[in-house]
Protein backbone atom coordinates (compact mmCIF):
# COMPACT_ATOMS: atom_id res chain seq x y z
CA UNK A 1 0.00 0.00 0.00
CA UNK A 2 1.41 3.36 -0.89
CA UNK A 3 -0.81 6.56 0.90
CA UNK A 4 -1.07 9.85 0.03
CA UNK A 5 -1.73 11.92 3.01
CA UNK A 6 -3.24 15.35 0.88
CA UNK A 7 -4.51 13.52 -1.95
CA UNK A 8 -6.69 16.15 -3.48
CA UNK A 9 -4.56 18.97 -4.24
CA UNK A 10 -2.43 19.68 -7.34
CA UNK A 11 0.55 17.72 -6.52
CA UNK A 12 -1.03 14.55 -5.13
CA UNK A 13 -3.79 14.64 -7.86
CA UNK A 14 -0.86 14.04 -10.17
CA UNK A 15 1.06 11.63 -8.05
CA UNK A 16 -1.72 9.34 -7.82
CA UNK A 17 -2.02 8.71 -11.46
CA UNK A 18 1.51 8.44 -11.43
CA UNK A 19 2.15 5.60 -8.67
CA UNK A 20 -0.87 3.60 -10.71
CA UNK A 21 2.71 2.53 -13.27
CA UNK A 22 4.00 0.91 -9.54
CA UNK A 23 1.20 0.04 -7.69
CA UNK A 24 -2.40 -0.90 -7.88
CA UNK A 25 -2.59 -0.37 -3.99
CA UNK A 26 -3.46 3.45 -3.32
CA UNK A 27 -4.96 5.08 -0.43
CA UNK A 28 -5.85 8.75 -0.71
CA UNK A 29 -6.46 10.29 2.04
CA UNK A 30 -7.86 14.13 2.57
CA UNK A 31 -11.18 15.81 4.08
CA UNK A 32 -13.19 14.63 0.96
CA UNK A 33 -11.08 12.33 -0.74
CA UNK A 34 -11.93 11.01 -4.90
CA UNK A 35 -10.72 8.30 -6.79
CA UNK A 36 -8.00 8.96 -9.65
CA UNK A 37 -7.69 5.52 -10.59
CA UNK A 38 -10.09 2.60 -10.53
CA UNK A 39 -8.97 0.46 -7.74
CA UNK A 40 -8.16 3.74 -4.90
CA UNK A 41 -8.82 3.43 -1.34
CA UNK A 42 -10.19 6.39 0.04
CA UNK A 43 -9.96 8.13 3.39
CA UNK A 44 -12.21 10.89 4.89
CA UNK A 45 -9.73 12.10 7.50
CA UNK A 46 -8.21 15.52 9.40
CA UNK A 47 -5.10 14.47 9.08
CA UNK A 48 -4.42 17.00 12.58
CA UNK A 49 -6.11 14.61 14.46
CA UNK A 50 -3.37 11.90 15.79
CA UNK A 51 -5.47 9.22 15.41
CA UNK A 52 -6.74 9.54 11.92
CA UNK A 53 -3.05 9.99 11.29
CA UNK A 54 -1.86 6.94 12.52
CA UNK A 55 -5.15 4.79 10.60
CA UNK A 56 -3.80 6.38 7.61
CA UNK A 57 -0.55 5.61 7.40
CA UNK A 58 -1.31 1.86 8.88
CA UNK A 59 -0.24 -0.60 6.71
CA UNK A 60 1.68 1.59 4.24
CA UNK A 61 4.85 0.56 2.76
CA UNK A 62 5.52 4.48 1.36
CA UNK A 63 3.94 7.70 2.87
CA UNK A 64 3.92 10.58 0.54
CA UNK A 65 3.12 14.30 2.03
CA UNK A 66 1.12 16.59 -0.34
CA UNK A 67 -0.55 18.61 2.12
CA UNK A 68 -1.07 21.87 2.38
CA UNK A 69 -2.37 24.22 4.80
CA UNK A 70 -3.80 27.95 4.73
CA UNK A 71 -1.58 30.38 3.30
CA UNK A 72 -1.06 32.07 6.65
CA UNK A 73 2.22 32.56 9.02
CA UNK A 74 0.53 31.80 11.84
CA UNK A 75 -1.35 28.65 10.63
CA UNK A 76 1.85 27.61 9.25
CA UNK A 77 3.70 28.26 12.86
CA UNK A 78 0.91 26.51 14.37
CA UNK A 79 0.21 23.81 12.61
CA UNK A 80 2.64 22.22 10.19
CA UNK A 81 5.32 21.43 13.08
CA UNK A 82 2.87 19.20 14.90
CA UNK A 83 1.50 17.67 12.23
CA UNK A 84 4.99 16.28 10.46
CA UNK A 85 6.07 15.29 14.01
CA UNK A 86 2.65 13.01 14.12
CA UNK A 87 3.83 11.74 10.50
CA UNK A 88 7.35 11.16 11.48
CA UNK A 89 5.92 9.06 14.79
CA UNK A 90 3.62 6.80 12.95
CA UNK A 91 6.29 6.23 9.92
CA UNK A 92 8.32 4.86 12.31
CA UNK A 93 6.07 2.64 14.41
CA UNK A 94 4.58 1.53 11.07
CA UNK A 95 7.68 1.30 9.13
CA UNK A 96 6.97 3.28 6.83
CA UNK A 97 9.30 5.34 3.94
CA UNK A 98 8.35 9.06 3.66
CA UNK A 99 8.07 11.23 0.87
CA UNK A 100 7.84 15.08 1.50
CA UNK A 101 7.25 17.04 -1.05
CA UNK A 102 8.45 20.71 -0.49
CA UNK A 103 9.00 24.39 -1.71
CA UNK A 104 12.43 26.21 -1.80
CA UNK A 105 11.05 29.32 0.88
CA UNK A 106 13.75 28.45 3.20
CA UNK A 107 16.78 29.29 0.96
CA UNK A 108 19.06 31.90 1.59
CA UNK A 109 17.63 34.91 -0.68
CA UNK A 110 21.67 35.29 -1.90
CA UNK A 111 21.49 32.46 -3.53
CA UNK A 112 18.36 31.72 -5.44
CA UNK A 113 19.99 32.23 -9.08
CA UNK A 114 20.70 28.35 -9.15
CA UNK A 115 19.66 26.70 -6.51
CA UNK A 116 20.92 23.00 -5.98
CA UNK A 117 19.98 20.87 -3.41
CA UNK A 118 23.51 22.20 -1.84
CA UNK A 119 22.30 25.92 -1.51
CA UNK A 120 22.19 27.59 1.89
CA UNK A 121 19.05 27.38 4.25
CA UNK A 122 18.92 30.81 5.57
CA UNK A 123 15.37 31.50 5.46
CA UNK A 124 13.95 35.04 5.65
CA UNK A 125 10.26 34.73 5.88
CA UNK A 126 8.16 33.22 8.58
CA UNK A 127 7.13 30.67 6.05
CA UNK A 128 10.42 30.04 5.00
CA UNK A 129 11.72 29.18 8.64
CA UNK A 130 8.76 26.92 9.20
CA UNK A 131 9.75 24.85 6.27
CA UNK A 132 13.42 24.94 7.29
CA UNK A 133 12.25 23.77 10.59
CA UNK A 134 9.76 20.67 9.49
CA UNK A 135 12.86 19.44 6.51
CA UNK A 136 15.23 19.74 9.55
CA UNK A 137 12.87 16.96 11.77
CA UNK A 138 12.95 15.11 8.92
CA UNK A 139 16.28 14.84 8.26
CA UNK A 140 17.81 14.28 11.92
CA UNK A 141 15.43 11.15 11.92
CA UNK A 142 17.01 10.25 8.62
CA UNK A 143 20.45 10.84 10.09
CA UNK A 144 19.45 9.20 13.43
CA UNK A 145 18.40 6.08 11.27
CA UNK A 146 15.29 5.82 13.09
CA UNK A 147 13.31 6.79 9.59
CA UNK A 148 13.62 6.21 5.76
CA UNK A 149 12.70 9.54 4.07
CA UNK A 150 13.40 11.74 1.62
CA UNK A 151 12.46 15.35 0.43
CA UNK A 152 11.10 16.02 -3.07
CA UNK A 153 12.04 20.20 -3.50
CA UNK A 154 9.96 21.85 -6.00
CA UNK A 155 10.12 25.41 -7.40
CA UNK A 156 6.69 27.38 -7.92
CA UNK A 157 4.55 25.33 -9.98
CA UNK A 158 2.13 25.41 -12.80
CA UNK A 159 -0.08 22.54 -14.43
CA UNK A 160 -3.33 21.91 -15.76
CA UNK A 161 -6.38 22.40 -12.96
CA UNK A 162 -4.96 24.36 -10.26
CA UNK A 163 -6.94 25.83 -7.66
CA UNK A 164 -5.74 28.86 -5.43
CA UNK A 165 -1.74 27.82 -5.54
CA UNK A 166 0.14 28.67 -7.99
CA UNK A 167 0.81 32.39 -8.53
CA UNK A 168 1.12 31.96 -12.29
CA UNK A 169 -3.05 30.61 -11.96
CA UNK A 170 -3.95 33.13 -10.07
CA UNK A 171 -1.82 36.35 -11.32
CA UNK A 172 -1.76 35.24 -15.04
CA UNK A 173 -3.64 32.59 -16.44
CA UNK A 174 -7.31 33.21 -15.19
CA UNK A 175 -7.15 37.51 -15.52
CA UNK A 176 -5.86 37.26 -19.15
CA UNK A 177 -8.61 34.47 -20.19
CA UNK A 178 -11.38 36.84 -18.44
CA UNK A 179 -10.19 40.00 -20.27
CA UNK A 180 -8.25 41.35 -17.39
CA UNK A 181 -5.02 42.92 -16.75
CA UNK A 182 -2.51 39.86 -15.18
CA UNK A 183 0.10 41.29 -12.29
CA UNK A 184 3.41 40.30 -11.74
CA UNK A 185 5.48 40.90 -8.60
CA UNK A 186 7.86 43.32 -7.84
CA UNK A 187 9.64 43.18 -11.25
CA UNK A 188 8.65 41.65 -14.78
CA UNK A 189 12.73 41.74 -15.58
CA UNK A 190 14.19 38.78 -13.83
CA UNK A 191 13.86 35.18 -14.60
CA UNK A 192 11.54 32.65 -13.06
CA UNK A 193 11.80 28.95 -12.35
CA UNK A 194 8.11 27.09 -12.20
CA UNK A 195 7.78 23.27 -12.00
CA UNK A 196 5.20 21.39 -14.71
CA UNK A 197 2.82 20.01 -12.18
CA UNK A 198 2.25 16.65 -14.04
CA UNK A 199 6.26 15.88 -13.92
CA UNK A 200 6.21 16.59 -10.18
CA UNK A 201 4.00 13.87 -9.92
CA UNK A 202 5.49 11.53 -12.31
CA UNK A 203 9.15 12.41 -10.40
CA UNK A 204 7.80 12.20 -7.06
CA UNK A 205 6.25 8.69 -7.40
CA UNK A 206 9.56 7.43 -8.98
CA UNK A 207 11.66 8.74 -6.31
CA UNK A 208 9.28 6.95 -3.82
CA UNK A 209 9.69 3.45 -5.77
CA UNK A 210 13.05 3.99 -5.95
CA UNK A 211 15.13 2.53 -2.96
CA UNK A 212 18.57 4.64 -3.28
CA UNK A 213 16.53 7.72 -3.69
CA UNK A 214 16.38 7.67 -0.28
CA UNK A 215 17.28 9.97 2.69
CA UNK A 216 18.48 12.94 0.57
CA UNK A 217 17.15 16.05 -1.13
CA UNK A 218 16.30 15.88 -5.32
CA UNK A 219 15.15 19.28 -6.63
CA UNK A 220 12.01 17.95 -9.01
CA UNK A 221 12.64 18.29 -12.77
CA UNK A 222 12.34 21.76 -13.96
CA UNK A 223 12.12 22.93 -17.27
CA UNK A 224 15.70 24.99 -18.12
CA UNK A 225 15.88 28.53 -19.41
CA UNK A 226 12.97 30.06 -17.72
CA UNK A 227 11.43 33.37 -19.10
CA UNK A 228 11.49 36.49 -17.42
CA UNK A 229 8.06 37.88 -16.08
CA UNK A 230 7.45 39.73 -18.74
CA UNK A 231 8.22 37.06 -20.99
CA UNK A 232 5.66 34.58 -19.22
CA UNK A 233 2.67 37.10 -19.62
CA UNK A 234 3.72 37.20 -23.46
CA UNK A 235 3.88 33.66 -23.82
CA UNK A 236 0.52 32.78 -22.26
CA UNK A 237 -1.13 36.10 -23.69
CA UNK A 238 0.30 34.60 -27.14
CA UNK A 239 -1.15 31.13 -26.75
CA UNK A 240 -4.85 32.38 -25.47
CA UNK A 241 -4.44 35.07 -28.43
CA UNK A 242 -4.74 37.70 -26.32
CA UNK A 243 -2.88 41.15 -25.48
CA UNK A 244 -0.29 40.92 -22.73
CA UNK A 245 -1.90 43.61 -20.67
CA UNK A 246 -0.10 43.58 -17.43
CA UNK A 247 1.02 45.88 -14.23
CA UNK A 248 3.69 45.30 -11.72
CA UNK A 249 2.82 45.27 -8.13
CA UNK A 250 5.37 46.83 -5.96
CA UNK A 251 6.41 45.61 -2.46
CA UNK A 252 5.12 49.10 -1.33
CA UNK A 253 1.43 48.50 -3.20
CA UNK A 254 1.54 45.04 -1.92
CA UNK A 255 1.84 45.82 1.71
CA UNK A 256 -0.99 48.44 1.18
CA UNK A 257 -2.84 45.92 -0.33
CA UNK A 258 -2.51 43.44 2.82
CA UNK A 259 -4.22 46.12 4.75
CA UNK A 260 -7.57 44.79 3.23
CA UNK A 261 -6.81 41.26 1.89
CA UNK A 262 -5.32 38.34 3.77
CA UNK A 263 -3.64 36.63 1.00
CA UNK A 264 -1.94 39.50 -0.23
CA UNK A 265 -0.94 40.22 3.18
CA UNK A 266 1.20 36.61 3.68
CA UNK A 267 2.61 37.52 -0.02
CA UNK A 268 4.60 40.17 0.73
CA UNK A 269 6.84 39.08 2.63
CA UNK A 270 7.37 36.80 -0.77
CA UNK A 271 8.58 39.27 -2.38
CA UNK A 272 11.86 38.78 -2.51
CA UNK A 273 11.32 35.98 -4.58
CA UNK A 274 10.11 38.61 -7.61
CA UNK A 275 12.85 40.74 -7.45
CA UNK A 276 15.72 38.95 -8.24
CA UNK A 277 16.34 35.96 -10.64
CA UNK A 278 15.04 32.67 -9.26
CA UNK A 279 16.96 29.72 -11.21
CA UNK A 280 16.18 26.59 -9.75
CA UNK A 281 18.35 23.73 -11.26
CA UNK A 282 17.38 19.60 -10.90
CA UNK A 283 20.03 18.59 -13.06
CA UNK A 284 20.73 15.81 -10.09
CA UNK A 285 17.66 14.46 -10.97
CA UNK A 286 17.56 14.36 -14.77
CA UNK A 287 21.04 13.21 -14.84
CA UNK A 288 20.10 10.04 -12.65
CA UNK A 289 16.72 9.55 -14.00
CA UNK A 290 17.30 10.52 -17.73
CA UNK A 291 14.29 12.29 -17.38
CA UNK A 292 13.41 15.51 -19.64
CA UNK A 293 11.22 18.29 -18.28
CA UNK A 294 8.00 19.60 -19.84
CA UNK A 295 9.38 22.63 -21.96
CA UNK A 296 7.58 25.89 -21.15
CA UNK A 297 5.63 25.88 -24.27
CA UNK A 298 4.32 22.77 -23.94
CA UNK A 299 3.33 23.47 -20.47
CA UNK A 300 1.45 26.62 -21.44
CA UNK A 301 -0.11 24.84 -24.21
CA UNK A 302 -1.49 22.19 -21.79
CA UNK A 303 -2.69 24.48 -19.34
CA UNK A 304 -4.95 26.39 -21.87
CA UNK A 305 -6.10 23.27 -23.78
CA UNK A 306 -7.34 21.91 -20.21
CA UNK A 307 -8.82 24.77 -18.50
CA UNK A 308 -9.54 27.56 -20.86
CA UNK A 309 -10.17 25.56 -24.14
CA UNK A 310 -14.02 26.04 -23.74
CA UNK A 311 -13.25 29.39 -22.59
CA UNK A 312 -14.59 32.74 -24.07
CA UNK A 313 -11.60 33.95 -24.08
CA UNK A 314 -11.52 37.85 -24.66
CA UNK A 315 -9.88 41.28 -24.59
Amino acid sequence: MQTILGSGGAIGVHLAKALNKYTNEIRLVSRNPEKINTNDELMQADLLVTENLEKAIQGSSVVYVTAGFEYSAKVWTETWPPFISGVISACKKFQSKFVFFDNVYMYDPDYLDGMTEETPVNPVSKKGKVRAEICNMIMDEVEKGELTALIARSADFYGPSIKNTSMLTEAVFIPLSSGKKASWMASDKYIHSFTYTPDAGKATALLGNTDDAYNQVWHLPTAGNPFTGKEWIEAIAGEMGVKPDYRVVSGFLMKVLGLFVPFMKEMSEMMYQYDRNYLFDSSKFQKRFDFNPTPYSEGIEEVIKSDYQNQNISN
